[in-house]
């Protein structure tokens, strides 16, 4: 492991590479990562970075992202079968019917999607934005939510709107936790508080004492000492690594992404080595994508 490790830093420096890595990613590969995120921090670094070759550590459709918001650097996806199952409960045939039965309606797309959906789409959205994403959009408009219900309906309701939304769904935050589990926990540990991430189902949001992306549970994580996280593993592993002095409770342990486990050092480093699963982007795809991105990014910055 340690020579592995040694040859990757010696790779990153040769190739002039830089590597990202998401909340989700296994503890050794946030800690071997130039940058670590969330996926609106990781979109707005992918922007800024000046390298020839960007390995993303994380799936599909962030590196898609990345290779759109950065086009003249080489982005690998070390993992090239690790996807997203929400990303693929819409497509983008899917919404151009859609549109052309609701003409006038106004789509945000939940940046985990692909990029065919991104290009049929008006504006993007992260977890960590969708709120602000939402309000930027005139009161009389009607709005469709895709592909992510539970986060386009929390969303919503923070606006006191009426949005339509797609029934996609992330697997983990919709079925690893439930309204047992959230008791059981909170009588055992009366004195933490209750972080959730917006993919999961309102049961859970609505018992939460804050509700937030991982950027944001990562932030919170470093003012408070006791806390309960409805996430994916990958988060809560780190945390507990960074802050062992602290109380920090995974609220299930079958909350674990197998697609955002599927990166290993070992890919890593051939990923460097042969530069290889390089992800590209059609050009006509990604013209019109960008356009949805961009109009996020401009709320954020």
């Amino acid at each position: 492991m340690q020579n592995m490790l040694e040859e990757i830093r010696e790779l990153r420096r040769r190739k002039n590479a830089v590597i990202l890595a998401h909340n989700y990613q296994p503890t050794e590969i946030i800690e071997l990562a130039d940058y670590m995120g969330d996926s609106l921090q990781l979109a707005l670094k992918a922007t800024e970075i000046s390298a020839d070759i960007l390995v993303f550590c994380g799936v599909r459709f962030m590196a898609e992202t990345a290779a759109i918001l950065n086009p003249a650097t080489k982005v690998l996806l070390p993992a090239q079968d690790a996807g997203c199952p929400m990303a693929d409960m819409i497509t983008a045939e899917d919404l151009i019917s859609y549109k052309q039965e609701h003409p006038d309606t106004v789509v945000v797309c939940y940046v985990n999607s692909s990029v065919e959906v991104k290009a049929e789409s008006d504006i993007c959205c992260t977890s960590a934005n969708a709120v602000q994403v939402l309000a930027s959009i005139p009161k009389d408009k009607e709005i469709l939510f895709v592909p992510d219900r539970n986060l386009g309906s929390w969303a919503a309701k923070q606006l006191g709107r009426t949005v339509h939304t797609w029934q996609g769904f992330c697997p983990i935050h919709q079925h690893a936790f439930d309204v047992t589990q959230v008791e059981e926990m909170r009588s055992r540990y009366p004195d933490h508080l209750l972080f959730a991430h917006p993919e999961c189902d309102a049961s859970i949001t609505d018992l939460a004492d804050e509700v937030m992306s991982t950027g944001g549970m990562l932030k919170r994580a470093a003012e408070v000492d006791k806390m309960i996280i409805a996430t994916e593993k990958g988060l809560p592993d780190y945390l507990k690594k960074i802050y062992p002095q602290k109380s920090i409770v995974h609220l299930s342990p079958k909350a674990v992404c197998k697609d955002m486990k599927k990166i290993t050092i070992s890919h890593i480093l051939n990923a460097l080595r042969h530069e290889q699963h390089e992800v590209k982007v059609d050009a006509d795809i990604a013209a019109r994508a960008i356009n949805s991105l961009n109009r996020m990014l401009e709320l954020s910055r």
